[in-house]
């Protein structure tokens, strides 16, 4: 596998965590069928193509994006569609984490 899909993957890991995260408040406890399944599949998805990402990228760095981008992508949708509050505090690391994101992809060897 090329680091480019090495990259693509963890990108796709990153945003499948996202959905998984989010879909936990949808499955009510797991007692509702079909956002269950969706959380489940989505989880599962996440965990392939982080693993797939790993077989090029050091862990740390591969691990470290995906849990950054799972952190800040349901932030920002927890602040969107939940309206959780997204205060300049909040948004101050919020911006810190994305550059933590950025800062682990321009390091990684």
């Amino acid at each position: 596998m090329s680091v480019f899909n090495a990259w693509i993957f963890l990108l796709i890991a990153g945003f499948l965590e996202v959905f998984w995260a989010v879909g936990l408040k949808y499955t009510e406890g797991f007692s509702r069928l079909v956002p269950s399944i969706l959380t489940v599949a989505a989880l599962i998805l996440s965990m392939f193509f982080l693993s797939k990402s790993t077989q090029v990228l050091p862990m740390s760095t591969a691990y470290g994006i995906w849990v950054g981008i799972g952190a800040l992508g349901v932030a920002l949708y927890g602040a969107l569609f939940f309206e959780e509050p997204l205060t300049i505090a909040r948004a101050v690391f919020l911006t810190l984490l994305l550059v933590s994101i950025l800062g682990l992809k321009i390091t990684a060897s």
